[in-house]
């Protein structure tokens, strides 16, 4: 039988990422804002976008305790000076065009309130990530809010029909992948969460899929491996499976290193949710 990684093989290492994406409440909380010029202005609209209370004052922040500070003087002396002295008083600090100088960066923000999709590139390029969110909202329904606060109203009645968290989770997963009941990219989808809880939403039975990977780059996974991937609830991994492949697996999902022995038949599996098989055969190159 399989065993987990930390009681057998060291588990495949997870690909890095350059900082930790959060979302930070601070409707009501101060929030120190540092500068006069044409870079201050947008940093204090998105603080009051998030119901923060600015505060331009350094001393007054220190006394009461805020914890963020966004620094936006055009003299770059006095920034580097101000994110000193804010973070020694505790706060996280965001310089302006001074990735170096940061605690945070600011992403694009694409709206659709509730849900909310930040899309950063760490101080590398806000042009980038600005384009790419235009992009996204060319794509992305308008209505996807409305999906949202449908989902949030429905969530006491389907803890009533699935008491089990992975129940749940698995039932508004094929609710919502393509072409399900509640695809994100319908606009009517809001429309049918209740129906689809009364009447579609049913138990996802098990089942197991045996996936060869022949290429590291997980621009080569298919639709289908991809869809899998982000889906599974178990990861049994024959082989050494590259990090990169890893990362497209959900963060939760319990992996387990396969063992040869293990012939399961595909399809059907004996116990709930989804499990994979990710079998790293990498190809070999033809020789000369």
């Amino acid at each position: 039988m399989p065993s987990a990684c930390p009681n057998g093989s060291p588990e495949p290492p997870v690909s890095t990422i350059a900082s930790l994406p959060l979302f930070h409440q601070i409707e009501g909380q101060n929030v120190l804002v540092l500068g006069d010029g044409l870079a201050a202005e947008p940093k204090r609209r998105l603080v009051e976008r998030a119901g923060g209370v600015i505060v331009d004052d350094l001393a007054r922040a220190v006394d009461e305790g805020v914890r963020l500070a966004f620094i936006a003087y055009d003299d770059a002396r006095a920034c580097e000076v101000a994110a000193i002295n804010a973070r020694c008083a505790g706060m996280l600090v965001n310089v302006v065009d001074r990735p170096e100088l940061c605690d945070f960066t600011t992403p694009s923000i694409l709206d659709r309130d509730p849900l909310l999709i930040a899309i950063g590139t760490g101080g590398a390029s806000a042009g980038l990530a600005k384009h790419v969110r235009l992009r996204l909202e060319r794509v992305l329904p308008a209505a996807l809010g409305a999906l949202a606060r449908a989902l949030e109203a429905a969530r006491p009645a389907l803890r009533l029909q699935f008491p089990d968290g992975a129940d749940r989770r698995r039932a508004v997963d094929a609710a919502l992948r393509e072409g399900g009941a509640l695809d994100p990219f319908n606009p009517a989808s809001f429309e049918g969460v209740e129906a689809w809880l009364t009447g579609t939403a049913a138990r996802q039975p098990g089942a197991l899929f045996d996936l060869t990977l022949a290429s590291a780059d997980p621009e080569d996974l298919t639709l289908r491996q991809g869809r899998l991937l982000g889906e599974a609830d178990v990861l049994m991994l024959d082989g050494d499976v590259p990090p990169a492949i890893l990362a497209r697996a959900r963060a939760d999902a319990a992996r387990l290193t396969w063992e040869p022995t293990d012939t399961p038949a595909m399809g059907e599996a004996s116990t709930p949710g989804l499990t994979l098989i990710l079998r790293w055969r990498p190809a070999t190159p033809d020789p000369d």
